[in-house]
């Protein structure tokens, strides 16, 4: 069974986990969330708990075929973490299928990723997506290549149709 991460922290946008999650299961993925410190609970910006299955140190990214960024406010607290930043360098220097929502972007840029890419976000990153070389379009996905990229909640169908499609190449 192939195998796909999401990463997460504090903060996070309930919606824009639990519909991936689910979603990527029923699609016949296994689904691990990786997070600052293994098996640890972490809640979200509306209330919901996990409990996280790795951190960044337990994650082999050869064993995964994508990796998604949620958003909420968990990307600001995700991209001061080394561990984190790295785990979606190596995905995107292997070709890993990337997807980013909302917020999520703001780690694609810690990471250096974004630099000549298409991609959309949460408006309010719009303008550092465009300070870091990323060409931003007002759309409810952008694929370019290995990236994924969504704006909000609302986009979650498109994100995880296009995230799946993008696998299937």
């Amino acid at each position: 069974m192939e195998k796909v991460l999401i990463l997460a922290d504090n903060g996070f946008e309930d919606r824009e986990l639990m519909y991936p999650y689910y979603r990527f299961q029923e699609a016949g993925y296994k689904v691990d969330i990786v997070v600052p410190k293994a098996k640890e609970v972490y809640t979200g910006e509306h209330g919901l708990t996990i409990k996280s299955d790795l951190s960044p140190e337990d994650v082999d990214i050869k064993d995964y075929v994508a990796v998604i960024i949620l958003g909420g406010r968990a990307p600001d607290h995700m991209r001061t973490n080394k561990g984190l930043v790295e785990l979606v360098k190596k995905a995107f220097h292997e070709g890993k299928v990337i997807a980013a929502i909302c917020h999520g972007p703001q780690l694609l840029i810690e990471a250096g990723v974004i630099k000549g890419r298409r991609a959309t976000c949460y408006v309010s990153v719009a303008t550092d997506l465009k300070n870091a070389g990323g060409i931003y379009e007002d759309k409810s996905v952008v694929v370019d290549g290995n990236l994924v990229t969504s704006r909000f909640p609302a986009d979650l169908p498109d994100f995880c149709r296009a995230t799946l499609e993008a696998l299937q190449k």
